[in-house]
This record gives C-alpha cells, sequence and structure tokens, in this order.
C-alpha cells in the first residue's frame, strides 16, 4: 500500500503547481479537488474517500472533460477544445493505463464465461463482473458496448 493517500498526492501536486504558476494545472487539480470534496459530503454524513472512490471521482472529470472537448470540436470551437484536452492530459496522469480493445475483449469474454451468460437478459451480471475487472481502466460506455458485442456474437 502506498504512503500517501491518493487524495493527499492530488493536493501535494496542486501546491507545486500553484508554486510554478502552471494554471491549467492547478485550475484542474483545484477543481477535481473540490469534486472529491463534494463526494465526501454527500450522503448522510460526511468521510474521507478511498483511493479507488478518488478514482471514480478523477475519472468522472475526465469522462467530462473528453466530452466537453469533443463538443467544442463538432461546433468549430477549437481554442476551447484544446483548453478541454490540457485538462484532460492532466487528470490523465492519475488514471490507470486504459485497456486497449483487444484486452478490453478477453476480459469480457472471461466475464461472460465465469457468470455464465447466455443472452443479452444477463447483460447486467456480465457488466458488473467485467467492471470489477476493469477497475477504472475503461470507461463504462466501452464496457458496455464490448459486453453487447460478445453477447450478440459478434
Amino acid at each position: 500500500m502506498n504512503a500517501t493517500s491518493l487524495k493527499a498526492r492530488l493536493q501535494g501536486d496542486l501546491h507545486d503547481a500553484m508554486r510554478a504558476r502552471d494554471k491549467v494545472r492547478s485550475a484542474t487539480l483545484r477543481m477535481t479537488l473540490t469534486s472529491v470534496t463534494t463526494a465526501e459530503v454527500a450522503g448522510d454524513e460526511a468521510r474521507e474517500l478511498a483511493d479507488d472512490e478518488v478514482l471514480k471521482v478523477i475519472a468522472k472529470e475526465a469522462k467530462k472533460r473528453r466530452e466537453a472537448a469533443a463538443a467544442y470540436h463538432d461546433a468549430g470551437r477549437e481554442e476551447l477544445a484544446a483548453t478541454e484536452e490540457a485538462e484532460l492530459a492532466v487528470l490523465e496522469g492519475y488514471l490507470p493505463a486504459q485497456l486497449g480493445e483487444d484486452e478490453l475483449r478477453s476480459l469480457v469474454q472471461r466475464a461472460v464465461e465465469s457468470t455464465g451468460a447466455s443472452g443479452m437478459a444477463d447483460m447486467g451480471r456480465v457488466m458488473k463482473a467485467a467492471q470489477a475487472e476493469v477497475a477504472g481502466r475503461a470507461e463504462g460506455g466501452r464496457v458496455a458496448a464490448v459486453v453487447k458485442d460478445v453477447l450478440a456474437g459478434r
């Protein structure tokens, strides 16, 4: 187990970015830490998030940046898309390496075999098993698409 939590690492990196006057990095880390704090106080009582929960928050923030960049590209707003992509690059530094298509497909294949799934009616069980093994290394939408393909026999 690592000595410092992921949240502490984010806070330390924020301080370093502020000292270096790295505006994009410090703004991105500040927004991410705000999202972490929001997640910590959501629900009935405040609590400290575990590293895997902090990773989920970072993944969610990265997905927002990816979608916003795509929307800005589609609208021809390249300068705004570039900002979102710069923020995404900062966040990706904290995420585990993403799975390639072949790795993801074989992982889903194993999940189908382990659950004994035989059709689309079993998609929920397969998704649950696959997501446990994916552990933040692929977005849910990508996993769902591969699960649908495998269950449909493609």
